[in-house]
């Protein structure tokens, strides 16, 4: 069951599309943040700060794909990071995926490799990893070597480049007790991981903050489900 839950959370974008509706891209797309406003898309890319040109790595790439693609344009480039733990569960996962390269996102790099291997490029502005932190602790996912990774997007982000998560908050102190169960995880453990690699927090969004959320149930619980109290980081490396 954990396994189904990562996945839907993972990429629910190109998982309510049949790979004939994406190869042949004669079905409206899947809501994701160009089409759902819950997602705060234009604002989230906002405050990542993405523009015409830029390279961007989408890190668990999903419902954000369509929009980082047409924020960098095409003179830019958005690497779509796959990882092969996530696609080894479900392999049509790719297989949707791929779709996503085509026209009119040919700006689009596909790369699926073990998270605890994956090569991100050299000079990229970003990087933006989107409610799935908290799984580099899970043990669907190896569990990831959370500071080798940490350290690989340091080396690959260009001076001044940034570093943004998106995930579902946990209760102060908890850390990652709550990874695996409620696919939460502490904000001030993850600073704490990024700062350790050598980033410094530049700032915060609450755009997706609720406050009313106690951070007690799973975020797949229907009474929170799509209304978790959410933190927006952004670290930059410095100049």
């Amino acid at each position: 069951m954990r396994k189904m839950f990562a996945a839907s959370a993972v990429l629910a974008f190109v998982l309510t599309a049949t790979p004939i509706a994406m190869a042949q891209q004669t079905a409206a797309p899947p809501p994701d943040a160009l089409s759902d406003p819950s997602m705060k898309g234009a604002e989230v890319i906002a405050f990542i700060g993405v523009k015409q040109g830029d390279k961007v790595a989408d890190v668990v790439a999903g419902r954000f794909v369509r929009a980082l693609s047409q924020a960098v344009g095409p003179t830019g480039k958005l690497y779509a990071i796959e990882p092969t733990e996530v696609t080894k569960l479900h392999p049509e996962i790719l297989t949707m995926l791929k779709g996503a390269t085509s026209a009119p996102n040919s700006n689009v790099v596909l790369m699926n490799d073990p998270i605890n291997a994956t090569a991100l490029p050299a000079g990229l502005d970003a990087v933006f990893i989107r409610q799935n932190y908290h799984d580099l602790y899970d043990k669907f996912m190896g569990p990831a070597d959370v500071a080798k990774f940490n350290k690989a997007v340091f080396a690959a982000l260009k001076p001044g480049g940034v570093y943004v998560v998106l995930d579902h908050a946990d209760t102060a102190g908890s850390g990652v007790a709550g990874t695996d169960t409620k696919h939460r995880i502490d904000p001030a453990k993850v600073r704490a991981d990024i700062e350790a690699a050598g980033f410094k927090f530049d700032s915060e969004s609450k755009i997706l903050a609720n406050p009313a959320d106690d951070h007690s149930k799973g975020v797949f619980d229907p009474s929170i489900r799509g209304k978790t109290d959410q933190f927006l980081y952004k670290f930059a490396k410095p100049k």
